[in-house]
């Protein structure tokens, strides 16, 4: 039997200017189980850090990514963000298209 996975869920709080965040795993049954608050542990400089606090498999990362996306955040660098490499490559059709039709317009063969 395949474990549930794991959401997390983003929701924009403008009152406090952050963004809340909800981890929770679906069971086929419609229970959830949820996370609770983490704590912070102070580790002595010598001290190995251990696990990580949350390891997500890459669905789930995909779904953080997507979900703090809605809430408005973008990458600081977004230079080479797909976003933005869609809307240039959609412009770049359109552009096609005007100069195609022009190029029929004054019966020239394309």
């Amino acid at each position: 039997m395949e474990s549930p996975k794991i959401e997390v869920r983003a929701e924009k709080v403008f009152y406090t200017n952050s963004v809340d965040l909800l981890v929770m795993q679906r069971h086929a049954d419609g229970s959830a189980d949820v996370g609770r608050p983490l704590t912070m542990e102070r580790l002595e400089p010598e001290m190995h850090f251990g696990e990580p606090t949350l390891r997500l498999g890459m669905e789930a990362a995909q779904l953080l990514i997507d979900e703090l996306w809605r809430c408005g955040l973008r990458p600081s660098e977004g230079t080479g963000s797909a976003g933005s490499l869609a809307a240039t490559e959609r412009h770049l059709k359109d552009m096609r298209d005007v100069a195609m039709g022009l190029l029929r317009k004054t019966g020239v063969q394309v």
